[in-house]
């Protein structure tokens, strides 16, 4: 038996049926399940068994999104950096310029650990918000229902910092993960009951109740050399390209930094490499659909053909190749962590393939024709999350038909 586990059976000894603290049972029950396996096993042979279980699944899915903390750490500090003006670096005021001055680190671009920590004070005050209120939240209703904490947050948790602008202020960030928790996710019952991404859900929240920080058009870029600001916004790639006729030479923009992730954008969005390294871990473990995938991929490919065919003489994104899609904006992060989402997606490989193709079709559609916001994907994903159920109604009724038809 582990030092761990030794430990918390003596601390929880005044929590079990007898002891002095035995009504907080339940708190101390969600707290040991963080760390092992619930004691309530399978034991007959009526049930399906499989060596992946919920705790190992989520785990994956953490590790998969790695590659893309990574770059949400660099990028964020790199693009800060660089929009530093080296002559007036003395006028920078503010809690994450104290600690950078005081770890002595600098704000070379060309610094891997000037970016790192630079970035760093970004994303890791973002993360813990989300992981306090949210986990906060999950262990109050775990109490409250004495059921057991599952890992379903810890994918939530990570996934959500990553698809947010670097500058989100922290107390719209606790509302957004609040909101999507409770009204996404444990009103329905928890862990896989959800109906939409939870992620996504609270990302929504922030688009819509506070739309004049977050429009979808223009981004934070980095700390500017004013210092009485604390940042300042900048076109996205997307917004860069529909101003452009010819993306591919414009002097601003370059296919291979746009996918290896070095452009402004939200946090872990902004890299199809490491998006990339993450949906071939999906892949290899099973945990991630490659069906779901390759369908957006190829419904991407199919709808960007269709508008370069057609052409437009006022919209240049009619003229945007399908491999400029999959680099910018959310494409990569939501194709590989969002879509394969196994509770909002479709159960059966026929809906996967309609919804995978449905989904990058959407996309590209939105993307081209919608003048206001050019950057569609979490709102088409919420919408095929509704619809996926109807799908999957669907094809299993054609199933059923098919059989009935065999059998005369």
């Amino acid at each position: 038996m582990s030092l761990l586990r030794r430990w918390l059976d003596r601390i929880g000894k005044p929590f079990h049926p007898g002891g002095k603290l035995q009504r907080f049972f339940p708190l101390y029950e969600a707290a040991d399940t963080f760390f092992y396996a619930p004691a309530k096993k399978t034991t007959t042979g009526a049930h399906v068994r499989d060596a992946m279980d919920l705790k190992r699944m989520m785990i994956i899915v953490v590790i998969a999104a790695f590659p893309c903390v990574f770059m949400a750490l660099y990028n964020t500090g790199l693009q800060a950096n660089q929009a530093l003006d080296p002559a007036k670096l003395g006028l920078l005021t503010g809690w994450r310029h104290d600690v950078i001055a005081l770890l002595g680190v600098g704000y070379s671009p060309q610094s891997f650990t000037a970016n790192m920590v630079h970035g760093s004070l970004y994303f890791v005050p973002l993360y813990a918000v989300t992981m306090i209120v949210g986990l906060g939240i999950e262990v109050a209703f775990a109490v409250v229902r004495k059921m057991e904490v599952n890992e379903g947050f810890f994918v939530t948790g990570i996934l959500f910092p990553l698809i947010c602008p670097p500058e989100t202020p922290l107390w719209q960030a606790a509302l957004a993960v609040a909101f999507a928790v409770i009204l996404a996710k444990e009103v329905f019952g928890g862990t896989g009951m959800n109906f939409v991404n939870p992620a996504l859900a609270a990302r929504a929240f922030l688009f819509f109740a506070y739309p004049a920080a977050i429009s979808g058009d223009k981004v934070w870029t980095a700390v500017p050399a004013a210092a009485a600001v604390d940042g300042f916004s900048g076109a996205t790639a997307l917004t860069q390209l529909r101003q452009v006729q010819a993306p591919a030479t414009h002097e601003d923009l370059s296919w291979l930094l746009a996918f290896g992730g070095f452009e402004p954008g939200s946090m872990g969005e902004t890299s199809a490499l490491a998006c990339l390294i993450g949906a071939f871990i999906l892949i290899v473990t099973g945990v991630g659909s490659w069906r779901l995938m390759l369908s957006v991929t190829l419904g991407t490919v199919a709808m960007a053909t269709v508008f370069n065919l057609i052409g437009s003489a006022t919209n240049p994104l009619y003229a945007l190749p399908f491999w400029w899609h999959m680099v910018t904006g959310g494409w990569a992060f939501a194709t590989v962590f969002m879509v394969t989402d196994p509770v909002t997606a479709p159960f059966s490989n026929i809906g996967r393939w309609i919804y995978g193709l449905a989904t990058g079709a959407l996309i590209v559609l939105i993307r081209v024709v919608n003048p206001a916001y050019p950057e569609s994907v979490m709102l088409v994903i919420l919408f095929m999350n509704v619809v996926g159920p109807t799908i999957d109604y669907f094809v299993v009724r054609a199933n059923i038909r098919r059989r009935q038809a065999r059998r005369g």
